[in-house]
């Protein structure tokens, strides 16, 4: 400790500056992490409590499964459901026709 009693006013300072920008990038970490989370709830809320209830969805889901004859692609039992193959994260509603696909009840639980 008595490194401690050799600083100088200049030492502690720096040291002081070395912890606020510690602490400030640690907060700053904890805050996007908070506020991408916030948006990722806020983005699944609305794709399943408004999108996959609206007429837009309805229309796609019929023609996605009129086009795989209201067969699962991967048992080929009555499909029931509309799979996404992939998300368009930013663009809820905006998925292509390509990246949706028809299932039964139990292989879409089985992709999940």
């Amino acid at each position: 400790m008595e490194w401690l009693n050799n600083l100088s006013s200049d030492d502690y300072m720096i040291i002081l500056m070395a912890f606020i920008f510690i602490i400030i990038y640690i907060l700053s970490s904890w805050y996007r992490k908070y506020t991408w989370e916030k948006h990722r709830k806020a983005r699944r809320d609305y794709y399943r409590n408004v999108y996959l209830k609206s007429d837009a969805w309805q229309r796609k889901r019929y023609v996605v499964l009129r086009r795989d004859n209201w067969k699962c692609v991967y048992c080929g039992k009555r499909a029931t459901q509309v799979h996404h193959t992939r998300y368009a994260k930013y663009n809820i509603g905006k998925e292509p026709i390509e990246w949706l696909e028809s299932v039964c009840k139990s292989c879409h639980d089985d992709l999940h």
